[in-house]
């Protein structure tokens, strides 16, 4: 059976992970946490105790850390001289690697695994399901790995130990880190997130302006619905032509001509470097 370490394990994702790793008969799991409060969320959860990292790294084949991108260069280099030859140590996001804030170990594994999260358009009939937007509970999801550094035959554990701990998945993608770097932050945050918050500011200027809230959000979910299908290729149809009109004079009011350098490498690189 593999050991794994996972550090972080009172915190918000930790319990997610610990509690689909407690599902999995494919791993001895150990659990690292330094707070009190998160120490008794796993005892509460899951009926074991914390250890200390000496104790979990003694043995660990996969050290998981399940902490915040910005402590992910200090963990990482606080444990490194106690992680054994040939091991993997599987980042839960790309920034920090990406950033460089790794130690120097040619002989461990580095491997990076990110949920897509369940989509908006699903085959879902369970409620639980419907309602588990996050993913890693019920609703299917896809995820995307990365093979740092280590041997091509460390990826089958790293793809292993993504889909157990982000479980259902219905999909798994290899990308480089780069290309990682490209989905997150570039096109999930930097532009994703941006227009959703563009969205909800309009909903707002709506309302503002006399629209109940229940109808501005009623209009406006369901044309993110209907337009949403048809521009990612859910549902084959077409816009009116007063709609494409909108969107024709619309985009250049909104977005600068040249807002896809998002995605050039030194503005990939100083986003990340704002994360970590």
């Amino acid at each position: 059976m593999t050991n794994l370490a996972l550090f972080g394990a009172g915190g918000k994702m930790g319990m997610r992970l610990g509690a689909n790793l407690a599902k999995s008969g494919e791993f001895e799991t150990l659990h690292v946490e330094v707070s009190e409060e998160g120490q008794q969320r796993v005892k509460e959860a899951f009926g074991v105790d914390c250890v200390d990292p000496e104790t979990a790294l003694q043995d660990a084949d996969v050290i998981v850390l399940a902490v915040p991108d910005t402590l992910i260069g200090k963990i990482s280099h606080a444990i490194i001289d106690k992680v054994k030859p040939g091991a993997m140590v599987f980042c839960l996001d790309g920034a920090a690697p990406f950033a460089g804030h790794l130690p120097e170990r040619e002989d461990i594994t580095y491997f990076v695994s990110h949920p897509c999260h369940p989509p908006i358009w699903n085959d879902e009939t369970e409620l639980e399901a419907r309602r588990d937007y996050f993913g890693g509970i019920a609703a299917k999801q896809g995820i995307v790995n990365v093979l740092v550094q280590g041997p091509e035959s460390d990826f089958a554990l790293g793809e292993a130990v993504a889909k157990t701990i982000y479980a259902p998945v219905v999909r798994s993608h290899r990308v480089t880190l780069k290309q990682f770097a490209l989905l997150e932050p570039g096109l999930s945050e930097t532009v994703n997130g941006s227009l959703m918050a563009v969205l909800r500011q309009a909903m707002d200027e709506v309302i503002a302006r006399g629209v109940s809230y229940d109808c501005a959000r009623d209009f406006l979910l369901g044309h993110m619905n209907i337009m949403g299908a048809v521009t990612f290729d859910q549902h084959e149809g077409v816009f009116s032509d007063a709609a494409n009109k909108a969107i024709e004079y619309g985009i250049p009011v909104l977005m600068k001509d040249d807002w896809k350098r998002c995605f050039d490498e030194d503005e990939i690189a100083a986003s990340v470097e704002r994360i970590t």
